[in-house]
């Protein structure tokens, strides 16, 4: 067994697993997985950077996670930053701040590298099911960037595209840094249109159509899940590998863009840090799985950042 520490720092939120992997039996044993929402990538769409604040949220975060991996004495260490980091003007000085606290430098990595760790993350567990067919299409919905990968056993083709949840809330349903509640139906009309637009040019490289199963990654999906199986609480084992239908995820996409902050705040499932932007989110994993054709979506907890420790070993 080897000792992992993977850290994947997102547009909306930061999130840490340690684990010891075993590459012969392909068997890994979680010690400690957390996440917590920092966005980071606050206003970056619109100024181009990274705001000192959401900065100070994420060093926060990460001097937290830097105790667990010494506690639990992880032998490597690897942090992967995506979209927002990506794409921001003072990047120097994020990078900076990770090496002080976690003394590994953040690996800026392109979204097709972000796709791979995330279709392996979240396909190692089901490649030898016989209730699932082949290829799937993995779906990872950001804060930033939504990534799309086709695969059977391995990667067949890979796109990134810069529609998320916070992205589209920012542009879309944002006026003078606050969410309209409920939304106007011209920034809807809107939204819609570039997430359109995005999977037009997704399909491009990746064959959206050709996916006979459709698993869907990260916090938008997951909180979808939650609300379709009616939980009291968030339960990542009763949400890992639930089957959602598309008529349940228009039901519950319609609801969230209808609803006020106050509605959305009142869904226990639903993360703090997700009432403003759970609707966007829900509206990109609604628009996917109409134009993927499938009926569908396979939620799935290990994403990512599992990929990213497999990356390690």
């Amino acid at each position: 067994m080897t000792r992992v520490a993977a850290v994947d720092c997102g547009t909306n939120s930061i999130r840490l697993l340690v684990a010891d992997l075993d590459p012969a039996t392909g068997e890994l044993t979680e010690l400690d997985r957390r996440m917590r929402i920092v966005r980071l990538g606050q206003g970056v769409d619109r100024t181009g950077r990274l705001a000192d604040e959401a900065l100070e949220r994420t060093f926060a975060a990460c001097r937290e996670y830097a105790e667990v991996i010494r506690d639990l004495k992880a032998e490597r260490t690897r942090f992967v930053a995506t979209s927002a980091s990506r794409d921001a003007e003072n990047r120097e000085e994020f990078v900076r701040g990770i090496v002080a606290i976690l003394g590994v430098e953040p690996e800026v990595i392109s979204g097709d590298q972000e796709a791979e760790f995330s279709f392996t993350g979240a396909t190692k567990e089901l490649t030898g099911r016989d209730d699932l067919d082949k290829p799937f299409l993995v779906v990872d919905i950001g804060g930033g960037s939504t990534e799309f990968v086709v695969g059977d056993d391995h990667v067949r083709a890979a796109r990134s595209v810069d529609v998320g949840c916070v992205r589209m809330t920012e542009r879309h349903l944002a006026a003078d840094g606050a969410v309209a509640d409920p939304p106007a139906a011209a920034g809807l009309a809107a939204m819609r249109a570039d997430i359109d637009a995005a999977l037009d040019l997704a399909e491009e490289s990746v064959p959206l159509r050709e996916a006979r199963t459709l698993v869907g990654l990260a916090g938008s999906v997951t909180t979808v899940a939650a609300i379709a199986l009616g939980l009291a609480e968030y339960d990542s084992a009763a949400i890992h590998h639930a089957r959602i239908p598309l008529e349940k995820v228009r039901e519950i996409t319609d609801m969230l863009l209808a609803s006020t902050h106050e509605q959305r705040a009142a869904i226990p499932v639903i993360h703090p840090g997700r009432v403003d932007v759970i609707a966007a989110g829900a509206l990109v994993l609604r628009r996917v799985m109409e134009r993927a054709g499938a009926e569908e979506v396979v939620v799935s907890e290990h994403d990512i950042l599992d990929g990213i420790a497999w990356s390690i070993a």
